[in-house]
């Protein structure tokens, strides 16, 4: 990767999200947790739920991922909660695809992970990016689940 491709893949506004993300920790009573990690780098997010009537009532996140990693957990943490588990699987889906398949950005309310999309040229940069979206709507599931239980 040449110095100017990681200039415009690190940009300020990525660096800017990375450094202020919203819930980071764990939350005392979660109704699920999910731990999710990226092989080929190492990226690790856990990820702690609430869920009532089906929205995101509270939320926590203990990321350890690269910039580009804590950028997306960033925008993600920032507009969670109230959130369905499809529109959270919605927001995963348009993620990948952006990154993947040169797709559009999601949309609103998670429409600031645009600022990923200088990392489609990337692939070894994706599964970090992916790993809060994936765990999130993994535990929304599972704290969906086990209320039915």
């Amino acid at each position: 990767m040449a110095e100017t491709d990681l200039i415009k893949l690190y940009s300020g506004r990525i660096l800017e999200l990375a450094a202020d993300m919203p819930h980071v920790g764990r939350l005392d009573a979660p109704q699920a947790s999910v731990r999710k990690r990226s092989p080929l780098c190492g990226s690790t997010v856990t990820v702690d739920v609430t869920v009532s009537d089906g929205r995101v009532t509270d939320f926590a996140q203990d990321v350890k991922a690269c910039a580009l990693g804590q950028a997306a957990a960033s925008v993600v943490g920032r507009v969670v909660i109230g959130r369905s588990r499809a529109e959270i699987e919605t927001a995963r889906d348009e993620l990948r695809a952006m990154l993947k398949d040169d797709g559009p950005a999601p949309q609103a309310p998670f429409d600031g992970l645009e600022v990923l999309s200088p990392a489609r040229d990337y692939k070894n940069r994706h599964a970090s990016i992916l790993l809060t979206l994936d765990a999130t709507a993994e535990a929304v599931a599972e704290a969906e689940k086990a209320a039915c239980a």
